[in-house]
């Protein structure tokens, strides 16, 4: 499909607290362009993509009636800076070692893709930005266990990667990975600029040492018991329950996670961050930020107060980014140093591709980082203080930060067979199902949410079929099969009419305010109950009890189903590509105006086309399957 240019007649404001975007009116003056990505469709860039179209494309001039504009988040501030609206959103690095689950797409990847959706559908120029974690001891301990060699183990699994998130409409501006040459330059400009600020100090330590294995054993080598929590089986730099981050030697019960003996110390010398010595400009940034959730940062706040502890920055491995000083030779860094720099180099990678300063671009965007609760410490803590330490990348206004997600009430764990996998999910039921259920049951917070199979049928029967689809169903057949599929030309607009316009107009306020406040779930439940209201309008005005009378409800109706289109494109794509060629518009879903919602875009004599069933019911008989495989939940 061929990429419309767009051109937007906009005044932003942006701050550290806030992002307003007005539409003007262009009649009054010489329109300026705020150039744009080219929509959800568009080929992502991958570590070894070539000849791709241009990231930025211009547009058509914004139609449609102004907007009562985007607000990220209302804050008191009355300092902005005026400049082009921009944003770039990253999503948490998965580990190269393995297929993405359900749990990874509910609380990061999925709420990113929806909310670049409903940014670019206003407007604002986005990057989506993400890379496979390539480096550290869960890929040596992957790679070993799989007999190839770390680089052919991790090229596999970001292609693969690639695909799945593709295949279930996450389509991100480029794709990268830790190990490209452009993130091991940038991570070792970091190490150089912080060791010569005296932010880098050495020290002799005491490594467990295997042995029977003949190797130092970083991090994930060695298991044991968190000295915080208890929680045994944890790996030996941070715990999976509550979420602290380990020194060295401070796991209990520690043992070899490969042939499980015990191992000995053995002295090694290695790097630290003065994490101790960024206490006060992290409290600071912490308090002055009010975009960060509030039980999400009084926890780490809870943190700095127990006092930080400097932070082992090297490991004793052969895979991972050098240490670039030749003392440190066999020497790498520590994973947790390099890859949320992936965000920062994918981003410059992406942008100077194209002609375009990436640091500039960076510095000039509103920073998104979505993530889960588990590496909360990591983007609150390690990350922004070496963005301080460096001082030449700007630190995120928002982290986006959601729970895990159980399956069938317990926790997903590969090892008792107690997973979904996403490329297994996508081989029974269509992307978008999964997309919508997930969209739905999952809050803008840290608390747990809950996959249950019959929850995910009933809300896919209830609310996509029965709701949504019923009325998309109802208004296209009933064109079709008394007008020849042409919209009529309404009447006498009555007091039902007037007030369903009135919920038109009253619709991307509506919705637009949850999705700019990253509040998915609760858009969702609006989307919904505005159909809901439609099933309920279409009933009371009875269009088959009289066909000439019917001539309004079904304009409006028309309308209706257009405005669901665009609504639902952030959250089902696919759907809303499909309902929008059975309206038989020019274009695309997610190329259209969101302020467009609120309007009547079809006129009277628009043709249609033969109305399909949008959404399939799913059969009990599909969930039993899914519920028999699963098995019983194992302690």
């Amino acid at each position: 499909m061929e990429n419309r240019c767009r051109l937007w007649r906009c005044v932003s404001l942006w701050s550290w607290s806030k992002i307003i975007i007005f539409h003007e009116d262009t009649s009054n003056g010489p329109e300026a362009r705020l150039l744009r990505y080219v929509g959800s469709r568009s080929p992502v860039m991958g570590c070894h993509s070539e000849g791709h179209e241009s990231l930025i494309n211009k547009g058509t001039t914004l139609r449609g009636k102004s907007a009562e504009g985007l607000i990220l988040n209302r804050s008191s501030s009355d300092s902005h800076d005026s400049a082009p609206t921009r944003v770039v959103v990253t999503c948490a690095l998965p580990y190269a070692n393995g297929e993405i689950h359900l749990g990874h797409v509910t609380s990061t990847y999925l709420p990113a893709d929806i909310f670049v959706r409903f940014c670019r559908l206003n407007g604002v120029e986005a990057a989506f930005v993400c890379a496979t974690d390539d480096f550290g001891t869960p890929i040596l301990i992957a790679a070993e266990q799989d007999k190839k060699p770390p680089a052919q183990f991790v090229e596999y699994w970001n292609q693969r990667d690639l695909q799945d998130f593709g295949d279930l409409s996450i389509n991100f501006d480029i794709f990268d990975r830790t190990s490209s040459k452009e993130n091991i330059e940038l991570t070792q400009h970091f190490f150089r600029r912080l060791y010569e600020k005296g932010h880098i100090y050495e020290q002799e330590i005491l490594q467990p040492y295997c042995p029977r294995c003949q190797k130092f054993l970083p991090d994930r080598y060695v298991k044991g018991t968190c000295p915080y929590c208890e929680a045994v089986e944890q790996y030996s730099d941070s715990c999976e329950r509550c979420g602290k981050a380990f020194q060295p030697g401070e796991i209990k019960d520690p043992h070899c996670a490969i042939c499980g003996s015990k191992p000995e110390k053995r002295a090694s010398e290695h790097f630290f961050l003065r994490l101790s010595e960024f206490t006060e400009p992290l409290r600071k940034w912490l308090l002055e930020n009010d975009n960060l959730q509030p039980e999400v940062k009084n926890y780490v706040l809870n943190w700095i107060k127990e006092g930080l502890q400097d932070w082992d920055i090297t490991r004793d491995i052969e895979w991972g980014v050098p240490v670039p000083l030749d003392r440190a030779k066999g020497k790498v860094l520590y994973g947790w140093f390099d890859n949320h720099l992936c965000y920062v180099s994918s981003t410059l990678k992406l942008t100077e591709s194209r002609g375009i300063d990436g640091k500039a671009f960076w510095n000039s965007s509103t920073i998104f980082h979505f993530i889960g609760k588990d590496i909360v410490y990591h983007h609150y803590l390690f990350l922004p203080a070496m963005r301080i330490g460096v001082g030449e990348y700007k630190l995120p206004e928002f982290i986006p930060t959601r729970g895990h997600l159980l399956l069938q009430g317990g926790k997903f764990s590969k090892s008792r067979g107690w997973y979904v996998g996403l490329r297994e999910f996508l081989d029974s039921f269509p992307a978008d199902y999964l997309r919508y259920y997930l969209a739905a049951i999952t809050p803008y917070s840290q608390s747990d949410v809950n996959f249950g199979w019959r929850d995910f049928q009933g809300r896919v029967n209830n609310e996509l079929v029965a709701n949504l689809g019923n009325f998309v169903h109802r208004t296209l057949t009933f064109i079709w099969s008394r007008f020849k599929g042409e919209i009529p030309r309404p009447d006498r607009f009555d007091d039902l009419d007037k007030e369903f316009q009135t919920r038109i107009e009253a619709l991307s306020g509506q919705v637009g305010k949850e999705l700019s406040r990253i509040e998915l779930d609760r858009a969702l439940k609006r989307i919904l109950e505005f159909s809901d209201y439609c099933n309920q309008y279409f009933q009371r005005k009875q269009p088959w009890t009289n066909v000439e009378k019917a001539t309004t409800c079904l304009y409006l109706s028309a309308n209706a189903v257009r405005s669901l289109a665009i609504l639902i494109e952030p959250f089902i794509p696919n759907s809303a590509e499909a309902l929008w060629e059975l309206l038989n518009l020019k274009g695309s879903a997610y190329e259209q105006d969101w302020d467009s919602i609120s309007s009547l875009q079809i006129s009277p004599g628009h043709s249609i086309r033969k109305p399909e069933v949008l959404f399939r019911r799913i059969e009990d008989s599909e969930i039993e399957k899914q519920i028999e495989r699963l098995g019983p939940l194992k302690s």
